[in-house]
Order: structure tokens, then C-alpha cells, then sequence
């Protein structure tokens, strides 16, 4: 009975100790459970949290400038900075005298002259004008360009059919406008990319002047005969 009494505590202990690893070890898989759940959970709701907005890498500064009412496009960098034939400066005056003072129009202006239109376009109200470049006339053959600035009635023909009466600006020029020749001309595209009559793309756009929009066109063009 001695050793046998002595012994018993002994293995008590022992089994108290494996109940006890038991037990721990038990805690620790629950514990580490709630651990990973948590942090699936965290991850989730990172995952499902709504993206701070950020700068959009592919905004178009011309764009802006259009949607701003300003002048936008490529071409406008060529209109001086300053003085009668800047921005500011051609806003002042009326359309044919603005076109003037325009390095990029010299032989629109001419033509205008030529077909005595002058009074007619700078006492206009509220027109707007598709200005072809000298670039755009050098693309016609130099005997027919002749030929047009040797012949008034059709010159005028073709000069009215690059004005609209009425102002558009970049928001409404999209779409068939009648012109003081009679025919349509049509605007296709979105600031900062017109095109019209599916040729003639807009170089520079929404320019002021006393009482005209122009948007200066790489193309000039040419109504329905």
C-alpha cells in the first residue's frame, strides 16, 4: 500500500500535465482561427473600400481649354502672345480685321478682300467662321487657286460657305449647320478633335472676336456645285 500511495500522486500530476498541453495546445488553434479571421476580414474590407479619386494621367489640356471657353488646338501656339493679332487683341476687333492681324491667315485674307467681303463679315453679328490656313490653300493646285481668286462670284461662293450665322462654340458645334452660302457644312467629333466635313480638321478652335468664333481648319472647303 506504501509504494503503491506514493506512486499515485505522482501519476495524478502527470495527467494533470498532458490535460493541461491539451488544453493549451486546443487554445492555441482557436486563438490562431480568430487571428486569421480577422485578418481575412481586414483584407476584405480593404478590397471592397472605395478608391481615393486620382489625377487621370490622360487628361487633355485642350480638352480642358474647350470645355473653359477658351482657344484650344495645336495651332493656336503660332497666335502671338500679345498685341492686335493675340487672343486678347483679335477679341477687340471684328472677324476680317482680326484675320488681319493673324500670321497664319494672309491668304484668306486676300481672298476676302478680293471678293469684296470685308464690310460684309466685320459688320456681321454673332457669325461663326471656319478660317482656313495659307497651308490649306497651298494644298489646292496654284492654276485652280488662281482660277477662284480670279473669279469673284465663285470666290464668294466659297468664302460664305466657311461662315455659319450664328455662334457655336465647342459644345454645340457638332452637328449640320447652314451657312450664308446656303449649303450645310458639317462638324463631326468632340473637343478637342473637330473635323469638318469629314476632311478639314480644326487646328485651332473657339478664337474670339468682336462679333465672330473662328475655328481656323487645315482644309479648305469647297460647297456643292
Amino acid at each position: 500500500m506504501t509504494a503503491i500511495q506514493h506512486r499515485t500522486p505522482l501519476a495524478a500530476l502527470l495527467v494533470a500535465g498532458v490535460l493541461t498541453a491539451s488544453l493549451t495546445a486546443c487554445g492555441g488553434d482557436d486563438a490562431g482561427k480568430a487571428s486569421d479571421t480577422a485578418g481575412g476580414a481586414s483584407a476584405k474590407a480593404a478590397a471592397t473600400a472605395p478608391a481615393s479619386p486620382a489625377a487621370d494621367p490622360m487628361a487633355d489640356p485642350a480638352a480642358d481649354k474647350a470645355s473653359a471657353g477658351q482657344p484650344f488646338g495645336a495651332a493656336c501656339a503660332a497666335v502671338p502672345k500679345d498685341g492686335a493679332g493675340s487672343f486678347a487683341g483679335m477679341a477687340a476687333d471684328p472677324v476680317a480685321t482680326a484675320a488681319s492681324h493673324n500670321p497664319l491667315l494672309s491668304t484668306l485674307v486676300s481672298a476676302v478682300i478680293k471678293a469684296g467681303l470685308v464690310d460684309t463679315l466685320n459688320s456681321a453679328k454673332d457669325i461663326t467662321v471656319f478660317a482656313p490656313t495659307d497651308d490649306a490653300f497651298a494644298k489646292l493646285p496654284k492654276k485652280d487657286l488662281d482660277a477662284v481668286l480670279a473669279d469673284k462670284d465663285k470666290l464668294t461662293r466659297i468664302l460664305t460657305y466657311h461662315v455659319v450665322p450664328q455662334r457655336l462654340s465647342p459644345s454645340t458645334l457638332t452637328g449640320a449647320h447652314k451657312t450664308l452660302e446656303t449649303h450645310e457644312v458639317t462638324a463631326t467629333g468632340s473637343a478637342p478633335d473637330f473635323t469638318v466635313n469629314g476632311a478639314a480638321k480644326v487646328l485651332c478652335g473657339n478664337v474670339q472676336t468682336a462679333n465672330a468664333t473662328v475655328y481656323i481648319v487645315d482644309t479648305v472647303l469647297m460647297p456643292a456645285s
